[in-house]
């Protein structure tokens, strides 16, 4: 299926030509403390330069222009700072689910657990690994807030929007643990699993990057709502396609083990619907096989067969279509800058309806 590009190839090559400067200056400091944190520079260069949707950063600049902002390259430079942030989270997300790809390369913490293991080092190489990854999110984490700080666009704009910068760093910290949470506690309600996906992703990856946007932009309350009623729905679609491909993707195309999601255990509202709506005899064996680290091919077909006979899958997409049309109406019910709206239609396109 073909599916419009997430990000216009121009807005992602500005995106990447200032984290590349940013990264660079990065490397430098990291050289000038010890040799030995090449490999650091080394890996985050790569983690963040060469995969990625960009997915938020372009919702802050279509946030912003919809509001009349001005397309300038400080604009630019604050906007990429959210990618930093999400390369940390998902290297923190890989340690957490013990991931062994992302993007179609080895984890990062498989990366430095494998460095470790070349180079015959005392110790646990796992251990190292997670060690490694760990340290390297938090750089992330600490570089986004700096690249932000430090863009060069007007203070009061980037107080303005640091309200949402700060409740998108902590509710995708909530999520994230809520996600655990359940995985441990095993609760699989269709409630738990919308709150999961509401704040571990709807918030963080589509409804406050435009908020971002918008603030720094100096946008009106019935803009800021619009941009809210627009971004919380359709995140909460993405995460759901998301959960989808986490079950049913190719991954040559997800860049992920096939079948990960169940694995791994995640209680996704695709896996919630399937125990609401299975019997007795189908809920025993989603019970048994889900969250097995030891799950192979065979009992993945048998999970996924199970959530499409269930009718959960068919539930799932007719919400993501019903959550896509919502977000839709409310971008409709304000007036915004006519490339913009167009530009935040072809996203929610791309977010929503990515092949499997």
């Amino acid at each position: 299926m073909q599916v419009t590009p997430p990000v216009d190839s121009r807005l992602r090559a500005r995106l990447d030509s200032e984290l590349e400067l940013f990264l660079a200056a990065r490397r430098k400091e990291l050289a000038d403390i010890d040799p030995g944190l090449w490999p650091v520079a080394d890996t985050l260069e790569s983690f963040v330069l060469r995969g990625g949707k960009r997915l938020r950063p372009a919702f802050a600049y279509w946030g912003c222009r919809g509001c009349g902002g001005d397309d300038s390259a400080e604009l630019i430079t604050a906007i990429a700072a959210l990618e930093l942030l999400h390369a940390g989270a998902l290297i923190h997300d890989d340690v957490m689910d013990a991931s062994d790809t992302r993007r179609g390369q080895p984890a990062v913490h498989r990366q430095f657990s494998d460095r470790h293991s070349r180079r015959s080092w005392v110790g646990d190489p796992e251990s190292f690994g997670r060690s490694a990854a760990i340290l390297l999110g938090d750089l992330c984490l600490v570089w986004s807030d700096e690249m932000y700080s430090q863009s060069g666009l007007d203070p009061r704009r980037l107080q303005a929007a640091r309200q949402h910068y700060d409740a998108m760093r902590t509710e995708v910290m909530t999520g994230q643990y809520l996600d655990v949470l359940a995985q441990a506690s095993r609760d699989t309600s269709v409630e738990q699993a919308s709150k999961v996906a509401r704040y571990k992703s709807a918030k963080y990856t589509v409804e406050r990057p435009l908020l971002i946007g918008a603030s720094l932009a100096g946008a009106s309350g019935e803009q800021l709502a619009a941009y809210a009623g627009y971004g919380l729905p359709l995140g909460e679609a993405f995460q759901l396609r998301d959960d989808v491909l986490g079950v049913y993707g190719d991954p040559a195309q997800t860049g992920k083990p096939a079948g990960g999601d169940l694995r791994e255990g995640k209680r996704t509202y695709l896996v919630a619907a399937a125990m609401e709506d299975a019997d007795e005899a189908d809920r025993a064996v989603i019970r048994r096989l889900l969250g097995d680290p030891a799950l192979d091919e065979p009992g993945i077909a048998e999970l996924q067969e199970i959530i499409t006979r269930t009718g959960a899958l068919s539930r799932t997409e007719r919400r993501i279509a019903d959550l896509t049309a919502a977000a839709l109406a409310s971008l409709a019910s304000v007036p915004v800058e006519p490339e913009a709206e167009q530009a935040l239609r072809d996203l929610a396109t791309a977010a929503t309806r990515r092949a499997r």
